[in-house]
């Protein structure tokens, strides 16, 4: 994926960062400093408060094209429906529909990741835990030798398990060694774990620096809190979050709050998850709106998240139903069907984790 302008490192350095932004905001108000875009009264509030949080590395924007159909906070980056891309913090274009591996065998890991790159997805999603990384590779690897795609077309996420924390270069690596891959896309500490999640961050760091990544974030961190605790001490801030997402738990509150450093969210069990899907699918509002626009459940819920914001990486073994999924570009949800979709949050979880 082609990568812009480099926004991913950030010194953390409490004082140098408050002197820093103190003048820029004073430019920035007072004067105008030569810029379209103004800093809010509250911003400069948030920066300038006596908690020292790390939010004072506010109203970063991104690079991405800005698009009306997507209905995000600001600060937020802005999805290109045009590209079917968002330009992450990091600088890279990443697809904002991709299909996940989750809970799939090698045969179906191989399958999927192959189908999915073949009727048009460019985001693969998979994880060290899953055990299914290098059926991934393999799948990757038919669909670059029938000259489906090439590599730098393809965007590659893993994710770095709790229990490789205290190794993590051997994790980073492995991961590399088993997808068949020079470098991967995007890896994410896939649960928060205050005793060595900034050990495993850090390595990640390093990784980017060497190129064997090229972005990083984080899943399940639930709470700006926990998310500030490991931001302040490191140095790259993430690019994405994963958090569980779907029409019953709508991650608004982090989703608001991690637009200040322009990070992305990513919507695990976009669908619900498997054994809740048709809770979901069998909404009565969803139902409306889906024969609304004769589109099944699961894609005015893909429609949705796209439109909200969301990456969304629904998952499949079945050929049939990857190609639904990635059918959702020829119609848009209008803006009271966004506000029916908006109520039907209950900051409800389907998962325990």
């Amino acid at each position: 994926m082609r990568k812009g302008m480099d926004h991913g490192s950030w010194s953390t350095d409490k004082t140098m960062k408050k002197y820093f932004i103190t003048i820029m905001l004073a430019c920035l108000l007072l004067a105008g400093c030569g810029h379209t875009e103004a800093v809010s009264t509250q911003e400069a509030e948030i920066v300038l408060s006596e908690s020292e949080s790390v939010t004072d590395v506010t109203d970063y924007k991104g690079d991405a094209e800005i698009s009306t159909e997507s209905d995000t906070v600001e600060g937020y980056p802005v999805f290109d429906f045009d590209h079917k891309t968002v330009t992450l913090n990091s600088g890279y274009e990443m697809p904002i529909l991709g299909l996940g591996m989750f809970s799939l065998s090698d045969d179906q890991a191989e399958n999927s990741t192959y189908w999915a790159l073949k009727y048009g997805f460019r985001l693969i999603d998979t994880a060290r835990i899953y055990g299914n990384e290098e059926a991934v590779g393999r799948g990757l690897q038919r669909a670059i030798d029938e000259g489906i795609v090439s590599r730098d077309e393809v965007f590659i996420t893993t994710k770095m398990w709790t229990s490789d924390f205290d190794r993590p270069d051997e994790a980073i690596d492995a991961s590399l060694r088993k997808l068949g891959v020079d470098y991967i896309d995007l890896m994410i500490l896939h649960h928060s774990q205050p005793r060595n999640d900034v050990k495993a961050y850090k390595a990640m760091e390093e990784a980017v620096k060497d190129g064997r990544l090229h972005s990083i974030g984080l899943s399940n961190y639930y709470e700006p809190d926990d998310f500030d605790r490991l931001v302040i001490e490191t140095t790259i801030l993430p690019a994405l979050l994963q958090n569980e997402t779907h029409p019953y738990h709508q991650s608004t509150e982090m989703k608001e709050y991690i637009a200040r450093y322009g990070t992305v969210l990513e919507s695990w069990f976009p669908l619900g998850g498997r054994g809740n899907t048709q809770i979901l699918f069998n909404d009565e509002t969803i139902m409306k709106i889906a024969n609304a626009h004769d589109k099944s459940s699961a894609q005015v819920i893909i429609r949705w998240h796209l439109q909200a914001g969301n990456i969304c990486i629904p998952g499949s073994s079945n050929e049939q139903h990857i190609i639904e999924d990635y059918d959702v570009w020829d119609f848009e949800l209008s803006e009271d069907e966004m506000v029916q979709m908006s109520t039907l949050d209950r900051n409800e979880r389907f998962a325990d984790y």
